[in-house]
């Protein structure tokens, strides 16, 4: 017999699969096809199918989406977390892949450092967009020595703008990761796509031109009797000396000796003052400017939340009003400057119409006063380890979430020490009327604050924290919209201002002046305000101390918000008038309508775009929103107060200055035994503050207890900063630069109240369209707006614009874009628009705004016109 091969197919037999929670291999057993050859004998040749049973162990990887254990956790989810000083933003990675540091809090811009972050498996990054950088010129023109200041002459400030080269600094020293910056308005800001033609237009005119600089500077320099001497600017027979205040801790130093370079090559004399930002501050900030320790400096800014109305930077950044330090208070705008200042900081605009028409003006004046120039906005990274979370703000990145406190956590732990790291801490000196306002003393004492609302770190848009609800009402006609539903917007014909409002302070007789006092006949309000409180507020709200939340710690704020600008308090400050007299244009009176539940009610002038937002567009209705941020009991409060009555230290850096005393610290230094010492003062005599309007809220027996509670506090941890956030400070250790933040127990909230906000729905933008356009053909642009590979929904989506540029770079047509559907929007050129267009390369610029993520996202398109 002849034999022959014969193949067998062998078939599917059983298959039993075990699932586990993790993407961990699990063995599984499977039916495979496998071919077998055999010998069988034949006399011919047949094909016989035979099933065969094989089993095999093969593993497969099997991903399950699990629902986790709610946790049952109070407060924050980290037990401690240490804070330390790390200047080096490359020595912060290196420690976090190393596991020395769990959190580097600072937005790095440096690019062969944002590429290491990139390229690590162990790192990890939030992205941000609110960084930003600028020039701060000393505006003093002669110092006290005689020596001549080139930056007191507005038109020399202004000529700046065309000396420094922007892209230069984007590109080479930021390496791509930043944009060039003209103006006050943040790039994460809706103001900057509505304002997008105007900026365009500033941007061209203000392009670097170093030849009309020099033009500019040497005009000015001749008019104040300066002389070129061989190349080299001479005043009463001496170079005209710059001295640059550089920061080194970042790109920051490149930018200013670039700045110095600029200014050597048109014949100044520069010196280099090369500073941290500790080492910095008491020049800049603290000093007065006519001592003449600075001629620029270079400036870095951060804003803490999404900005969705950049209306008061022009107040904050150019005008007294602006910061209670000296060298704001050496600030000359112009009237007409000062006033539409004024005026958009109060909302004094009646349709957003105006309010475009008052913006475009002040940046035009901004460019002409020019006391800053603005050099770059950043997109920048803040690292962390693989197995840590937490809240991010979209503009203000890790250092400026409101809401770190409550949402950083390990995602292999409950609990735990974390060990974080930012470029300084302790900067400045902590106490809670005016203390530190550096972004990097703010983020620990955000963790240690309680607020009434924080930002959503992704919109801007504020969230109740301990509110239940509020209500807005606002002016019949005036420009306020409502998103969210916690919020409610009503519109009235005529506000009227309650009689029995508080609406002044008298400092002598220490009582409240009522509306009905300060104004002579029924006064009206353009908005009006109603803060309910959870209901159960006073009974959950308690301080690190021990001491129960009251109403006596809410009227203490208010008081302090008037009493500090009144001539008559032994507080008075200088400093404060100018701010408060801003405030008090717009501000009508507040009232507290319910004790318990507590609602408080507020009327005023100034308003903001969004209903929510208006809820904190005020001083003083809680502790956290006066001065630098921070809270604090009356009791912390009024130490404070008779320390500075005294004359023994101050609130404020420029009121210390002026009685030659120490900055008022709550935490280290030696105001901690003047602190401590008028606690024992008013322990002794059980002083309630302001006891004519307080006695009211503030019974004998609350003193005793809270100066009895403070007293421990102080023995057990040897500071005076008390707040009522999810971590207390334990220790300050001023010379080692650590700080430690301890779980609060009592802190009302669940930690998994904020969960979710991580990932945010920054949209992707796409723009397709002809490369040709015929001149005078009409031409059809689509815009693609997508979000993880699918469309955009359009009721999520606030706006997409579109500009057109033509082949000489000017902005020729500003539109908004036809939505055709989900994610799908069509920029139309009319015929007439492209018969306008000459010959050569032109480009189309869309911009897209997301209402869940307010970031502008743009993306560009040549095409040439023949």
């Amino acid at each position: 017999m002849a034999r022959k091969l014969i193949a067998v197919l062998g078939a599917l037999v059983v298959l039993s699969m075990v699932l586990t929670a993790c993407a961990t291999p699990t063995p599984e057993t499977i039916v495979e096809t496998v071919i077998e050859t055999v010998e069988v004998e034949v006399e011919k040749t047949v094909e016989v199918e035979v099933p065969v049973e094989v089993e095999v162990e093969k593993p497969v990887e099997v991903i399950v989406e699990v629902t986790p254990e709610p946790v049952d956790r109070q407060g924050a989810w980290l037990d401690t977390v240490i804070i330390s000083e790390e200047p080096s933003s490359d020595s912060a990675v290196t420690r976090i892949e190393v596991g020395d540091i769990d959190v580097y809090a600072y937005s790095i811009a440096e690019p062969d450092i944002a590429d290491r972050i990139f390229a690590s498996d162990n790192v990890a990054y939030e992205t941000s967009y609110g960084s930003y950088n600028e020039i701060t010129f000393n505006p003093v023109l002669e110092f006290e020595d005689g020596s001549l200041n080139p930056f007191g002459v507005p038109a020399i400030r202004e000529a700046m703008n065309w000396l420094i080269d922007r892209d230069y600094i984007a590109q080479e020293i930021c390496g791509g990761l930043a944009r060039p910056r003209f103006v006050p308005i943040n790039f994460a800001s809706t103001d900057m796509a509505v304002l997008a033609d105007v900026v365009a237009g500033i941007e061209l005119t203000y392009a670097y031109n170093p030849e009309k600089a020099a033009e500019v500077i040497t005009a000015e320099m001749e008019a104040l009797g300066a002389e070129m001497v061989d190349g080299i600017w001479q005043y009463n027979g001496e170079p005209v000396e710059i001295i640059g205040l550089i920061r080194t801790e970042d790109e920051r130093l490149a930018i200013g000796d670039y700045v110095s370079n600029v200014l050597e090559d048109i014949g100044f004399t520069v010196t280099r003052d090369y500073k941290t930002s500790a080492e910095a501050s008491p020049c800049w900030i603290s000093s007065d400017p006519v001592g003449g320790c600075f001629n620029f400096y270079t400036g870095g800014w951060v804003s803490t939340a999404i900005s969705r109305d950049e209306a008061t930077n022009f107040q904050f950044f150019y005008t007294p009003d602006g910061l209670p330090f000296p060298l704001w208070a050496a600030y000359t705008p112009t009237d007409e400057f000062y006033a539409l200042s004024t005026d958009l900081a109060n909302s004094a605009f009646a349709s957003m119409d105006e309010r475009q028409d008052m913006m475009a003006t002040a940046l035009d004046m901004a460019m002409k006063d020019s006391v800053r120039i603005w050099l770059k906005d950043d997109t920048g990274v803040a690292p962390h380890k693989t197995n840590v979370t937490l809240a991010s703000d979209l503009s203000g990145s890790i250092y400026g979430s409101q809401i770190w406190g409550q949402t950083m956590k390990f995602t292999d732990q409950v609990g735990g020490s974390l060990n974080l790291a930012m470029p300084s801490i302790m900067t400045e000196p902590w106490n809670p009327i005016a203390g530190t306002n550096w972004v990097y003393d703010m983020m620990p004492i955000r963790g240690t604050q309680g607020r009434a609302v924080v930002p959503d770190p992704f919109t801007g848009l504020n969230l109740p924290m301990r509110l239940a609800k509020a209500e807005v009402v606002i002016e019949t006609g005036l420009p306020v919209v409502q998103s969210l539903d916690w919020a409610t917007l009503e519109f009235a014909d005529e506000i009227v201002v309650p009689d029995d409002a508080w609406a002044d302070w008298d400092a002598e007789s220490q009582t409240f002046i009522t509306a009905g006092e300060r104004f002579t006949e029924t006064t009206t309000a353009k908005s009006k305000v109603v803060m309910y409180y959870e209901d159960d507020f006073f009974d959950t709200a308690k301080w690190h101390d021990g001491s129960p939340y009251t109403i006596g710690d809410f009227v203490m704020f208010m008081i302090m918000a008037f009493d500090q600008a009144k001539e008559a308090s032994p507080v008075y400050d200088e400093a404060q008038v100018p701010n408060f007299n801003s405030f008090m244009a717009a501000f009508k009176g507040w009232r507290i309508v319910s004790e318990d539940p507590f609602v408080l009610e507020y009327y005023t002038d100034a308003y903001q775009l969004d209903a929510e937002n208006n809820v904190t567009n005020f001083r003083a209705a809680h502790p956290s929103d006066y001065g630098n941020g921070s809270e604090a009991p009356w009791h912390t409060v009024e130490i404070g107060w008779l320390t500075e009555a005294n004359g023994e230290a101050a609130f404020s850096s420029d009121k210390a200055d002026a009685l030659d005393v120490e900055w008022m610290s709550y935490i280290a230094g030696p105001t901690l035994d003047i602190l401590k010492a008028k606690l024992d003062e008013a322990q002794e005599a059980n002083l309630i503050p302001y006891e004519p309007t307080l006695g009211k809220y503030i019974t004998a027996e609350e003193a005793t207890s809270r100066y009895a509670n403070l007293q421990e506090w102080f023995r057990r941890y040897g500071h005076f900063w008390v707040g009522s956030g999810p971590f207390y400070l334990q220790k300050a250790f001023p010379v080692e630069g650590t700080l430690i933040l301890q779980h609060y127990d009592d802190y009302p909230d669940m930690a998994s109240r904020w969960d979710g906000y991580s990932g945010a729905p920054i949209p992707v933008v796409t723009v397709d369209g002809p490369g040709d356009v015929a001149i005078g053909d009409e031409a059809t642009f689509d815009i693609f707006v997508d979000l993880n590979d699918e469309p955009y929904p359009s009721d999520d989506i606030s706006m997409v614009k579109y500009l057109v540029f033509d082949a000489t770079g000017q902005l020729v047509f500003t539109g908004d874009a036809e939505a055709a559907g989900d994610g799908y929007y069509q920029a139309v050129l009319s015929a007439e628009l492209t018969g306008k267009l000459e010959a050569g390369s032109n480009q189309l610029a869309a911009i897209a705004v997301s209402k869940r993520a307010l970031i502008p996202v743009i993306e560009t398109l040549d095409f040439v016109t023949k």
